[in-house]
């Protein structure tokens, strides 16, 4: 992709850094509108039909990528400002951040409530009647996760394929975070989105426990710790990528996540990642800081891998 794809790059996790997501006319958000209008008209209860809907929404956004690169061939700004706003698109590891921070403004306010209606922002998980333990756990677990979803596997996948595959990876992310649930209604009908997004993160969540190693100790972190709990307690999570990404966050921190989840009417009980004591409120800024660390050095190695390419 040449050096004008590693500038992209490094320009838009830049962006992504000092501005978050862009607060209106979220391209993503336009895909997830025109993906349910599709899903309305197009679902049966089959696996058949879900891995045609999830082909034919990921394949128009790698589509859409391949154009778009096909048209800046050999014009390196060109390129450069189209990789640029893909990856600022994708990207959401610091509005992931933000999502933290707030959650821990409300706990540090004494503010249950308010920390109950802003969970969803961060977790999937019905959060009535849950006390403050269970929110910092909830927060501390999805911080560990989305690093990984949210910032280190769009910017893999955007030194592997470009464009096209920073496009294909958030389309194929959202569709997961649409149909991927174990709902009736999804099933059957988002099994191929679900596996899709799991071979797609399988290495990016990988990537994300070694990082998570390597940079512990900038957020006041054990690498040591980090590197013990992914190996030991990584693979016990249902998820085969999440795990290995709360493991290490869990070791690095020093704390134990893992228990009781539910979700709407299905309840999940988890097994224990880490040997420490249950997260605090406090945890959650820490958790927010070694997030930060993780996805930068992934900027950084995307970057250079494509400089190395072009070599």
């Amino acid at each position: 992709m040449s050096s004008a794809g590693a500038a992209g790059l490094a320009l838009g996790a830049a962006a992504d850094l000092l501005l978050a997501d862009p607060r209106r006319g979220h391209p993503v958000a336009g895909f997830g509108a025109a993906a349910g209008a599709l899903e309305r008209r197009v679902w049966r209860n089959s696996r058949l039909a879900g891995a045609a809907y999830a082909a034919g929404c990921v394949g128009a956004a790698a589509g859409l990528g391949t154009a778009a690169q096909r048209l800046t061939a050999g014009r390196p700004l060109a390129r450069t400002a189209v990789t640029a706003a893909a990856t600022w698109a994708v990207l959401g590891g610091t509005s992931l951040g933000r999502a933290a921070t707030g959650m821990a403004a409300h706990l540090e306010a004494g503010n249950l409530p308010a920390a109950r209606a802003h969970l969803p922002t961060l977790a999937g998980r019905d959060p009535r009647g849950l006390a403050e333990p269970d929110l910092v756990r909830a927060t501390v677990e999805s911080v560990a996760e989305n690093t990984s979803d949210a910032a280190v596997a769009p910017l893999f996948w955007g030194a592997v394929a470009g464009v096209p595959g920073l496009l294909a990876y958030r389309a194929a992310n959202t569709l997961d975070a649409m149909v991927g649930y174990r709902s009736a209604r999804y099933a059957r009908f988002g099994w191929a989105a679900a596996r899709l997004d799991d071979v797609l993160n399988w290495f990016p969540a990988r990537l994300t426990a070694a990082l998570t190693v390597l940079v512990a100790p900038l957020a006041g972190g054990s690498a040591g710790g980090a590197w013990r709990t992914w190996r030991r307690d990584g693979a016990a999570h249902p998820s085969p990528n999440a795990g290995r990404c709360e493991a290490a966050l869990a070791g690095a921190l020093g704390v134990r996540l893992g228990g009781r989840n539910v979700y709407g009417s299905r309840v999940e009980e988890r097994p224990a990642l880490g040997d420490g004591r249950p997260p605090v409120r406090g945890d959650i800024r820490r958790a927010g800081r070694l997030s930060r660390s993780v996805w930068t050095a992934a900027a950084a190695l995307a970057v250079a891998a494509q400089l190395a390419r072009r070599g």
